[in-house]
């Protein structure tokens, strides 16, 4: 038994389409376009989507799912199920975990976990230290997403600081590394001084702090070392979360993805917030790098649609409620969570006029399926996983902390009125997600790379 979606309108590859979705099994068997295309009595399930609008399942490249060893805060059931709710129908999921996921080992002990509880498809990042180039190398690209370094500390303290092992990992890694860009000696600094002001009393220790310890200069001086780095020796460099209008500078707009060997990544909250949103929401939204000044999101905004910004990925980095509000900064947590949510802000900004549907499916779907060579997902096509996500855009909400799904229990976006919701979403065919509910009894698959 399948489904069939029907009058929908499909945002894929660049146009906006009436048709039906004909699914099979795991697949995509028929795109029909043209309104009532399906008018027989099959044995599939029918699904009315008039007014309501399909895109490709959300391919978030950018997770922290905290399982191993920090499940208090999230684990890889609760957080895909978070996700589906949201339209994000594959994931991929960040090293710094308990152990930390170094080795490849400890890789397929995350593999293994997903394989009994993710409701949505799965991939995991190596994470790169001082000492592990062999395992790096061991690496098969076509099972792989990627190899996590961190050139800046955070969550998990990472931080790879030998550069003769930078220029390994740079020149041997066998697939994409996917960079944390901060520079430690200016966030060191920047660190002991507020410190020293802060028991003074000549600075207040609050949220606000954040963009002035972890600076714009922290965050370019570092990204200018990895894309100089990655032209020199050819590698495949994708640098995440730029959360600064001066390392747009850094990546070009001229070619197309396909050619491409340096490219970047913002996410949702970098579009949304910044620095004038620290006196509401605290350290709420405190996260590495920091969120910074209008001008830099107003410039994210413009790099988002001129092709300086690849992909977006959320960050989501659940910490529990009072890891975030502690007595001052320095105790305070950095990250939160965020994959339920980041349809909603996305097209939040298009309701805004910030950016069309087509461009947000480009950064959220085809994008990171063309950048990760991921093995057909990522477009509404013929042959392809029928990973699908139908969005309502005349459906007014307020985001509130009692609707997430989250193991954590919040969102920074809580208070926030928005103007969608995801109604169903499909993963390898099957109905996830649908009026509220996330099916239990349905696995993602892992993902492939077609490298």
């Amino acid at each position: 038994m399948g489904y069939i979606i029907k009058n929908a309108t499909l945002v894929n590859e660049g146009t906006t389409t009436l048709a039906s979705v004909v699914i099979s099994d795991d697949k995509i068997t028929q795109i029909l376009p043209g309104k009532d295309a399906i008018n027989h009595v099959s044995t599939e399930t029918i699904i009315d989507a008039e007014g309501k609008y399909l895109i490709p399942g959300i391919i978030d490249e950018h997770v922290h799912f905290r399982e191993p060893g920090l499940t208090q805060k999230a684990d890889i059931y609760t957080e895909s199920r978070a996700a589906v709710a949201g339209g994000v129908t594959s994931f991929m999921d960040m090293p710094n975990t308990n152990p930390q996921t170094t080795t490849l080992d400890l890789l397929q002990q995350k593999f293994d976990i997903a394989t009994q509880k993710s409701a949505a498809n799965y991939s995991f990042y190596i994470g790169a230290t001082n000492e592990n180039i062999d395992e790096i190398k061991k690496i098969d690209p076509k099972k792989i997403c990627g190899v996590k370094l961190f050139m800046g500390s955070s969550t998990g303290n990472m931080l790879v600081n030998d550069n003769d092992m930078l220029v390994r990992i740079f020149n041997e890694s066998p697939c994409l590394i996917a960079a944390h860009c901060e520079d430690e000696q200016i966030i060191h600094e920047n660190t002991v001084c507020c410190k020293d002001l802060a028991s003074k009393g000549e600075v207040i220790a609050d949220a606000s702090i954040h963009p002035f310890i972890r600076t714009t200069e922290a965050c370019y001086k570092s990204t200018a070392k990895a894309v100089d780095m990655a032209a020199k020796f050819g590698a495949r460099l994708h640098v995440m979360h730029i959360s600064t209008k001066s390392e747009l500078t850094l990546f070009r707009n001229d070619i197309s993805l396909k050619d491409k060997k340096i490219t970047a990544e913002t996410c949702p909250h970098y579009l949304t917030f910044c620095d004038k949103d620290y006196e509401e929401k605290s350290f709420a939204i405190k996260c590495n790098p920091a969120i910074k000044m209008a001008s830099d999101r107003d410039l994210l905004r413009h790099a988002i649609n001129d092709g300086h910004i690849d992909t977006i990925g959320t960050d989501h980095a659940p910490h529990l409620w009072h890891e975030k509000f502690t007595d001052d900064y320095f105790t305070s947590k950095s990250g939160f969570p965020s994959i339920q949510n980041s349809l909603d802000m996305m097209l939040n900004l298009y309701h805004h006029g910030v950016i069309s549907l087509e461009q947000i499916v480009k950064l959220i779907c085809h994008n990171p399926a063309e950048l990760y060579q991921i093995k057909g997902r990522g477009f509404i096509r013929e042959g392809y996983y029928a990973d699908l996500a139908l969005v309502d855009l005349n459906h007014e909400k307020v985001i509130k902390n009692a609707d997430m799904l989250y193991k954590c229990g919040w969102t920074p976006y809580d208070g926030m009125k928005v103007k969608s919701q995801v109604t169903h979403t499909f993963v390898n065919g099957k109905l996830v997600y649908h009026d509220g509910i996330v099916e239990d009894n349905i696995i993602g698959k892992p993902l492939e790379f077609d490298r």
